[in-house]
Parts: structure tokens; C-alpha cells; sequence
């Protein structure tokens, strides 16, 4: 079935208009979501205990082994997310993503599956205890690889893959919007809990082989769920990076650095806003009043019939100056949520580490809570804290500050930080006493 019909703009010329499919494609995103997160967050958070006793790992190398894993999947975010908005598309990212996952998780099924692929089981003498070959080190790593590659197209083009299927210039299409993002996270939310509960006992307690080939199926459907869908996607086509938009500022800003600012009114700058961009007018500020020259028009500078600049490297719309500089200014934000991502981080090695040393029996019985599951208390925090914080403690700042939110967005995140370093703190001094005579 054709996606697009023609329809008549106001110039008289005839264009294609998107046939949005909204509700009917949430499903297999959805599915595709939910089987991505059930396959790999609980293998991800049960790496440490995977590493150290079926490969025999000391600690700091699996440790040190898991977060070039962690930081290399949240850096090839970046990467990509350029590709698929400058060549590929969000559809061609995620299936191709999807692909590789499948491919990572079969490889790290293989590693448990066939004795050939890790070392023999550790005997009662730890000098007994061989680490991997090489050529069992290379086949996990290329595992994680293939996982890489999964990570990094999936993650930032799966909500945005979701959010094409709805219409934004229709109240229907932005209430379509709206509930697609909250049955993503309820989905999400659910397929992280049954992920780090059942996945991760079936691979601590019952089979490793087992255990990550249930992650590598529930992939496979991941992938299942994602093609099936195909024939009703909305497919944006790529219209270019906003990195390159960044880079195209500085670079034209810097060609014109000699030019005298202050003989340029606002008025007279280059303004242009494509029609297909969906992003509001931001207004003309003096800060960063450097990048402003990026849009001061020169004899040199042309510009095509439509209004564009015909060498954006040399030319910027003071739209683009103005994005620039919003990106500027949340640096500092980005910067200071680094220290809180490795408070996180360590969820995944300090947290199970120190969990594998408890004493992990429930009550009595001889149920032991698996090690990676500790994780899944850090949801459950959360999910206990928010009602308190929404019905006692914001009531109770709003009296204070006369705001309807209780405090502003940056101080709840300066609150969240303080928190998460004091448990950092709270942390290395408990650990501090257990070595302690």
C-alpha cells in the first residue's frame, strides 16, 4: 500500500504528504523494544558474574573489561545517530542494529554452550584456574562487538523511530505521541524487571547456555517484530546531522572572525528556517555574540532561489547560531551528569561484586537471591520514592517557594547529584570499615 498521496501546497506545486499509520505501527516498535530490553539487560548486568566464573576473570579485569563495554555502546550512541541522520534513516539503523545484536548475543550463547569456547571450570586449587585463550578472548569480544554495533544504532533512533509514526501538526497525532512514549516506558520498565529477575536466575542458578539463549531468542523476536512492521512505517528520510549544523557554525563563524559585529543589526543577519524543519524560532541573543558572525551576509555569500544559503560553511541562518548556542549552554549540565552516570555504572560492577560477597539467602530458605538481581532494588527505590516525592514532599516546597513544581528542574538534578555522590561516600567508608581489624 502506497505511504504518500499528493496534495497541493500553497505555491500550487504538488508534494507528497505523509500517510501517518500512528496506533497501528506502536505494536511492533513496542515488541521491538520490549524483546531488545528483555534480551539484553540482564545478561549486561549479569556480565561481571558471567566473566569471572565461566572465563575466569579476575575481578578488575572484568570489571575494567565491562565498562570499555559500557562507555564504547553509550559513545557509539553518537556515532550512530549521525549516520542515521545523514545516510541511512532511523529504519535502516535500527534493523541493521537489530541484526547485529542477534548476531552478539548467539556469539556469547556459543561461549557458554560449547566447552571449546572458555576455559575449563576452576578446581578446588586456584592454581588450577586457567584463564581464556586468546582465541576464546577474540570470539567474546567479537560478541560484544556485534553488541556494540546493536547498541549503538538502536538506542537513539528506537523513541525517535516512534515518535515519525504519529502526525505532530494534529492534536490526534501529539495524543498519539503521548501514549506511545508512556507504553514505551511501561513496557520498558517491565521487560527490565522480568529481564533482571528470570533471565538472570535461569543463567545464575539453572544453565548459562540456557540462560543466554533465552536473552538470544528473545532478540531474534526483537528483530521478528521490527520487520514485520515494515509495509506501515513512516520512514523519514535523512536530512542531515545537527552535529554538522554545529560544525558548519563554527567553521563559518571562524572564516568571519575579522568582520566588526557591531555594525550588523540584528534585522540584517541571515534568517532562514527550512520549511521541513520542525523545531521552533529561537530569538536573536548577544551571548556567545562570536558565533553571531556565522550570519552576517557578505558580497561572497549567495543564496539559492528558495532562500538557502548556498555554502552553508560559509553562511548560517541565525536559527542555526541560536541552536548552537543552546547546545552550548547545556554543556556544563552534561558535564556535571557525567559523575552521576558512573555512580550509576557501578550498579553494574561495584553493586554485583559486593552482592556476590553477601550472604544473598532469603530468610530461612535456601533461595539465593542472584547477584546481578540486586539491581532491580534500584528500580524498586525509585518506584517507592516517586509517590512520596509527588504527594508529600512537592506539596510541601511549593508552600516554601511558591512554585507549582516545588523546586526547578536544575535544582532537582543539583539534589540528585548530592545524593549520589553521598552515597559514594557512604559506600567507600563502609568499605573502608569491613577491612578494618
Amino acid at each position: 500500500m502506497d505511504d504518500t498521496k499528493l496534495k497541493e501546497n500553497d505555491t500550487g506545486v504538488k508534494k507528497d504528504e505523509v500517510k501517518y499509520r500512528g496506533i497501528k505501527a506502536m505494536p511492533f516498535i513496542i515488541g521491538n523494544e520490549t524483546f531488545e530490553k528483555l534480551g539484553t539487560v540482564g545478561t549486561i548486568s549479569n556480565l561481571l558474574v558471567y566473566l569471572t566464573t565461566v572465563f575466569n576473570m579476575s575481578t578488575i579485569s572484568a570489571t575494567n573489561l565491562i565498562n570499555i563495554f559500557n562507555g564504547t555502546c553509550n559513545f557509539g550512541t553518537l556515532i550512530g545517530a549521525f549516520f542515521s541522520d545523514t545516510y541511512f534513516g532511523r529504519y535502516n539503523t535500527i534493523g541493521f542494529a537489530s541484526v547485529a545484536s542477534v548476531l552478539g548475543m548467539l556469539i556469547l550463547t556459543l561461549t557458554a554452550a560449547i566447552p571449546q569456547l572458555h576455559p575449563s571450570p576452576c578446581g578446588t586449587d586456584s592454581s588450577k584456574c586457567v584463564g581464556p585463550t586468546a582465541g576464546q578472548l577474540a570470539f567474546l569480544l567479537s560478541g560484544f562487538g556485534f553488541l556494540v554495533i546493536g547498541a549503538s544504532g538502536i538506542r537513539p533512533c528506537n523513541l525517535a523511530f516512534g515518535a515519525d509514526q504519529f502526525n505532530p501538526n494534529t492534536e490526534s497525532g501529539r495524543r498519539g505521541t503521548n501514549s506511545f512514549f508512556n507504553w514505551y516506558y511501561f513496557t520498558f520498565t517491565f521487560a527490565v524487571m522480568v529481564s533482571l529477575t528470570i533471565i538472570v536466575y535461569v543463567q545464575s542458578n539453572i544453565s548459562w547456555a540456557i540462560g543466554l539463549a533465552i536473552p538470544a531468542f528473545m532478540m531474534f523476536l526483537s528483530c521478528t517484530f521490527f520487520f514485520v512492521g515494515t509495509r506501515i512505517y513512516v520512514m523519514v528520510l535523512p536530512q542531515g546531522s545537527p552535529l554538522t549544523s554545529v560544525v558548519q557554525v563554527i567553521v563559518a563563524a571562524s572564516k568571519k572572525r575579522k568582520l566588526a559585529l557591531l555594525d550588523q543589526p540584528p534585522d540584517s543577519l541571515f534568517d532562514f528556517i527550512s520549511p521541513n524543519s520542525i523545531n521552533s524560532k529561537l530569538p536573536y541573543t548577544d551571548q556567545f555574540g562570536f558565533l553571531n558572525k556565522a550570519a552576517i551576509i557578505t558580497p561572497e555569500d549567495h543564496i539559492n532561489a528558495d532562500g538557502s544559503a548556498h555554502n552553508p560553511w560559509r553562511l548560517c541562518s541565525i536559527q542555526q547560531v541560536e541552536e548552537v548556542k543552546c547546545i552550548i549552554r547545556v554543556v556544563p549540565i552534561w558535564i556535571a551528569g557525567i559523575i552521576y552516570s558512573i555512580v550509576l555504572n557501578l550498579m553494574q560492577t561495584y553493586g554485583v561484586f559486593q552482592a556476590i560477597q553477601a550472604d544473598r539467602r532469603l530468610g530461612n530458605t535456601r533461595f539465593k537471591i542472584p547477584a546481578a538481581s540486586y539491581t532491580i532494588f534500584q528500580m524498586l527505590s525509585l518506584t517507592a520514592w516517586i509517590p512520596i516525592y509527588d504527594r508529600i514532599i512537592v506539596p510541601y516546597l511549593r508552600k516554601i517557594t511558591k512554585k507549582e513544581d516545588g523546586i526547578t528542574v536544575l535544582q532537582k538534578m543539583g539534589v540528585g547529584m548530592v545524593i549520589a555522590v553521598a552515597t559514594m561516600v557512604v559506600s567507600a567508608l563502609r568499605k573502608k570499615a569491613a577491612f578494618l581489624p
